[in-house]
């Protein structure tokens, strides 16, 4: 992987990580439009990059994570589904994250999908706290995510929602828990990945991580104000077509697929 590969795909992870389109699944694709082969360095540097990205949560959002104790109970009850099902289903979700059909066909029911859910949510209570009950069940959704091409904003983002959360709150909510997801997702994929590293790769994975965190920091602002004046429908659109165009690329020949 050289520098300016590096920087497209942490670029598209900054951009894509808060958005309800996947980052991971366009990360897989833009890999792939960039001839890069699937290794153990470059399946890190997917991962581990979206720590970058999530860390502006924490710069933007900054006084909420001084709030109370309650708070990080409350987001680590609804981070226990994903660290147990990451578990048990890493070494099949490595096998998914090589696999662009997967993300195609991901994108597009998920598309679907986005093109109703504002009309499939829109109640909401006047009571807008997470509480441990809301905050598990939007955990139950995040473990959707693990399928490429799913997208975790747009999973927690529903799960909040079906719980008659407001499109804002459940934006917020969805962008907190990523926190201590993708923290424990590096972590362990620096663990099961350390012979990876090398002196050479260590700083284009710092690189990385700082480009993702600066493009991320302008999309979250984005996204906030756009989800909450015009919903997903946009969202679901754009999802149906990529994954459209991916599937008719490779149904006419083009190699797309990772390996």
């Amino acid at each position: 992987m050289s520098w300016l590969h590096a920087l497209i795909i942490a670029i598209v992870e900054g951009v894509t990580e808060f958005l309800p389109i996947s980052s991971t699944g366009h990360m897989i694709i833009t890999e792939r439009l960039l001839g890069l082969k699937s290794d153990e360095f470059v399946n890190l540097f997917i991962v581990n990059i979206q720590l970058g990205a999530i860390l502006s949560v924490v710069v933007l959002y900054w006084k909420r994570f001084f709030k109370s104790l309650k708070f990080y109970y409350i987001l680590f009850v609804a981070f226990i589904p994903a660290a147990v099902f990451g578990l048990l289903l890493g070494d099949y979700i490595d096998i998914l994250l090589e696999s662009v059909i997967t993300v195609a066909v991901s994108l597009i029911i998920g598309g679907i999908f986005l093109l109703f859910a504002d009309k499939l949510f829109s109640k909401t209570d006047d009571n807008q706290d997470v509480t441990y009950k809301k905050g598990f069940f939007i955990g139950m959704f995040q473990v959707l995510a693990m399928i490429p091409g799913v997208s975790r904003s747009a999973a927690t983002i529903i799960g909040g929602m079906a719980q008659k959360l407001t499109r804002k709150t459940a934006a917020e909510f969805s962008f907190f828990l990523a926190v201590p997801t993708m923290f424990a997702a590096t972590l362990y994929k620096l663990y099961k990945n350390h012979e990876a590293l090398n002196a050479g790769n260590i700083d284009i994975l710092l690189f990385g991580n700082v480009i993702a965190f600066i493009v991320a920091m302008f999309s979250i602002k984005f996204f906030i104000n756009f989800l909450t004046k015009y919903g997903f429908k946009l969202f679901g659109y754009y999802r149906i077509i990529i994954g459209a165009i991916i599937l008719i690329l490779i149904a006419s020949g083009v190699d797309l697929q990772i390996g």
